[in-house]
């Protein structure tokens, strides 16, 4: 909230920036030095964290009060319900159709997507649930 004065957007772009520039570093080191690997797979660790806690404030920014509860709920229940199965199966079975090339396209492809939506709402005022007087 300091640097960016509680909007949820440009930080979120950034943690995905951060994340996809780990995502590169790691899918492209393949025979390269290990340390290189565990520096990546930190970063990515770190930075992807950001965005999964941004996005519960996001919701409640982008709600009235009275639906808070609501946006709340949505975001934990898709996110965990979804997010485990996709997880779980999902990237299993593109490593067994496309291998770990098809696991990083497509990890890539989510961190795209994740600016692309965020920087949909980067105009948008607070209506706000989060943020009370």
């Amino acid at each position: 909230d300091r640097i960016f004065k509680g909007a949820r957007a440009p930080a979120t772009i950034l943690f995905m920036v951060l994340t996809l520039l780990g995502l590169v570093v790691y899918g492209l080191n393949r025979h390269g030095p290990l340390w290189l690997d565990l520096a990546a797979l930190i970063a990515i660790g770190f930075f992807v964290y950001g965005p999964i806690m941004i996005i519960g404030l996001h919701a409640l920014d982008l709600v009235p009060k009275k639906a808070a509860g609501t946006a709340a709920g949505f975001t934990g229940f898709f996110g965990y319900v979804f997010g485990s199965a996709i997880a779980g199966t999902g990237v299993g079975w593109i490593a067994d159709q496309w291998g770990w090339g098809g696991v990083f396209g497509t990890m890539i492809a989510c961190c795209v997507l994740t600016m692309g939506f965020s920087a949909l709402t980067l105009g948008h005022r607070t209506t706000s649930a989060s943020r009370t007087p």
